[in-house]
């Protein structure tokens, strides 16, 4: 049977009952003695015995409890307890024999334990303490109590007694390890432990018990881990231990396997806690990397001065010697390029760092307009500022090169497990690193796997986390595009960013204004260079007429017809063009209604059939018709009613129509299989003044905002 330790305050019975009422009876000296109605209180560290008004006087150590017996007389009172204490004994009489045997077995149980805490903390022979200690891991494995301080005592008296004691053998740290090897399967190991346990790890990397050992109690810790935040060397120990098994022979195949553990074998890891817990022991343990950059942040540029290419050496702590690396002065003057190759650094310390400002006017637009702001500054603006601030690395000594290359690997083998990869972008968008390793070109392009395998991903979730954050951020899609500080490839991760993006991005419209805005350039570079992605982007740019500049639209029309696939998309937009004209051209019905069963491409049929420029009021009810007809729907200018009653007509559908439907009056999504992140994008519409959302997955937080906002 298993009992709850006592805690203080727990025993408040009397010892022996009476007709009318509750008695205590203090045995002393063989003489009975009766007292009055009374409670009896076990505290922390002694049991409180009573006085005929009350508690008495003199409480009674555990220390000085000699013996604890259950109660055998004959003739008996029933469930009672025989403490022997130096002058006599105390009985104790519980209510039932499971409330006995619980106070019995943690008396013993708090007995025992200060007599091992002053046992263990005077050592002389460790070949008695280590068997002390064997003794102490049983009693507490076979103790029929259930509290987690039946286990965690133990573990931090072992603790206390290697803290105090750091004349051990390498030989004694392990048969002490081993030893409370069984207390730590089913608990965390205390701080001081956990710091041992770390020692151990970067001392002895290749001994067996790293293996057989810690590799339990790390698996432990990743499964259940709620919050680092609360004990962080439970990290430092999961950390420390990842780098040891990257010191045995087989190194990151180690790595892989421990982590597949961790995963399972089969599709769904069943511990939703083992992804973020791993995360954020690589966080750590790239941020350590860097920690010598970062806290001598002083001596070196930080964003604000990067933005505007001055140090204020006067307001700077004396320098440190750092390696940090920048362009040779006969480098800096040479024209930056996608295809230029980066250029050679050389070793300078801190007072030496210059970051020359790119003159044109875009930046300097920038820079007029954060003046008198004391704001950070944009990261990633700081790092795409210039060519010599992109070429700006950081050399790493031996061990942290090892160590930032032992936890992107890990990143990037978390990024091949297709239900870790939500979850991990999610983690990783809003760029959790420090600009010191933003700016260091071994890191930016380990993690470019990452990155790419984001791009990747077909779903939402996953490839909209390139994206940034929140509004007035930027995010991976800045870093890794031309001109970032990250971009290697001549824009191919940029392409295929864009491609991933624009195929479910719920801002198509607003997309493109900002890569005509910020990446024309490299936009039409790629299309140049035969492109497929980018012809479909500058052909939506003409389409959507997001350039108002004739000189650039016709540059972007050049750029089109200079090679085979952009001449033949350019001839089908203009194709579309002819026929869009056709269909707005006045004239036509104002009403029409399709039969029920009608597709997308019988939509598509008929609106290509002549003039819809004046129709008015479209219903779709009762058809099949899905999100793709909304490419057709944007193209009727006077719409103003229209009915998608029981369609498939989803949320890519919705925010298609709230970009270009501005004129959309009434609108009908009753049964369809919209949600809450489609019908928002429906507030941008504020000529909407009838809208049906019943059963729909609408929720009512949902529906307040709309409420609020149309």
């Amino acid at each position: 049977m298993r009992y709850k330790l006592l805690q203080e305050g727990d025993i408040q019975v009397c010892v022996i009952r009476h007709p009318r009422t509750f008695l205590s009876k203090i045995l002393t000296s063989k003489f009975l003695r009766r007292w009055e109605p009374h409670h009896l209180t076990l505290a922390d560290n002694s049991v409180a015995s009573a006085t005929p008004t009350g508690y008495m006087e003199n409480s009674i150590s555990y220390s000085a409890i000699e013996d604890v017996q259950l109660l055998s007389w004959e003739n008996a009172p029933k469930y009672c307890l025989q403490l022997t204490i130096p002058g006599g004994t105390v009985l104790l009489q519980a209510a039932n024999s499971y409330l006995r045997d619980q106070w019995f077995h943690s008396l013993q149980w708090k007995k025992k334990i200060y007599k091992y805490k002053k046992v263990l903390s005077n050592p002389s022979r460790w070949e008695v303490v280590l068997k002390e200690i064997r003794t102490l891991v049983d009693m507490a494995l076979t103790s029929p109590l259930q509290d987690d301080s039946i286990h965690q005592a133990p573990l931090e008296i072992v603790s206390k007694l290697l803290s105090e004691n750091n004349n051990l053998t390498t030989q004694d740290h392990e048969s002490i390890i081993v030893a409370i090897a069984p207390l730590l399967e089913n608990n965390h190991p205390p701080p001081d432990l956990c710091e041992f346990f770390c020692k151990h790890c970067r001392e002895r990397p290749r001994s067996m018990v790293v293996i057989e050992v810690f590799t339990p109690v790390v698996q432990r810790i990743l499964k259940h881990n709620m919050d680092f935040g609360k004990c962080p060397r439970l990290r430092l120990f999961t950390q420390e231990y990842i780098l040891a098994l990257n010191e045995l022979n087989a190194g990151m195949e180690v790595v892989k396997k421990f982590i597949h553990s961790m995963h399972g074998p089969t599709g769904q890891c069943p511990h939703p806690r083992v992804l973020p817990n791993l995360v954020a022991v690589c966080l750590a343990a790239i941020y350590s990397c860097y920690e010598e950059f970062i806290n001598s942040r002083d001596n070196s540029p930080s964003l604000k001065e990067i933005r505007n290419g001055c140090q204020q050496q006067c307001d700077r702590k004396p320098n440190l010697p750092l390696r940090l690396l920048h362009t040779s002065p006969d480098l800096v003057s040479q024209e930056a390029t996608l295809t230029e190759s980066r250029l050679k650094p050389v070793i300078v310390t801190a007072s030496e760092i210059h970051v020359e400002v790119e003159r044109n006017n875009t930046t300097n637009q920038k820079m007029t307009a954060s003046v008198g702001n004391d704001s950070e500054p944009n990261l990633i603006d700081c790092l795409m500022v210039s060519p010599t601030c992109s070429t700006m690395s950081i050399e790493l000594s031996a061990q942290a090169d090892r160590i930032l290359g032992c936890y992107v690997e890990i990143l990037k083998m978390l990024s091949d497990y297709d239900d870790w990869r939500p979850a991990l972008a999610s983690l990783l968008q809003p760029i959790p690193f420090p600009k010191e390793a933003l700016a260091h070109e071994k890191f930016t392009k380990e993690l470019k796997y990452v990155i790419q395998r984001f791009a990747e991903d077909p779903r939402q979730e996953v490839h909209s986390c390139l994206l940034s954050v929140r509004a007035g951020k930027d995010g991976w899609f800045q870093l890794y595009s031309p001109g970032g500080v990250a971009c290697d490839d001549d824009g191919e991760l940029f392409a295929s960013m864009v491609h991933i993006l624009m195929g479910s991005c719920y801002k198509t419209k607003k997309f493109l204004l900002s890569l005509a805005e910020n990446k024309l350039g490299p936009c039409m570079l790629l299309a140049l260079r035969g492109n497929q992605t980018m012809v479909e982007i500058l052909c939506l740019m003409l389409e959507y007429n997001i350039i108002d500049n004739n000189d650039t639209q016709l540059q972007i029309i050049s750029t089109l017809e200079s090679t085979d696939v952009g001449k033949r998309m350019y001839e089908q937009l203009c194709d579309r063009q002819r026929e869009l004209k056709e269909l707005q051209r006045k004239g036509g019905p104002t009403r029409l209604t399709l039969p029920s069963k009608s597709t997308d491409a019988d939509l598509a049929r008929l609106l290509s059939s002549g003039s819809f420029g004046n129709l008015e009021n479209l219903s779709l009810a009762f058809t099949n018709v899905t999100s793709a007809c909304a490419e057709h729907l944007i193209k009727l200018p006077s719409l103003k009613q229209l009915n998608l009653w029981s369609t498939q007509f989803g949320d890519a559908g919705l925010r298609l129509l709230s970009e270009h439907l501005t004129m959309l009056q009434v609108l009908n999504l009753c049964e369809t299989p919209v949600t809450d992140a489609g019908l928002l994008a429906l507030s941008s519409m504020k000529s909407l003044c009838s809208l049906n959302m019943n059963s729909t997955k609408l929720s009512a937080d949902t529906y307040e905002d709309l409420k609020v906002l149309l």
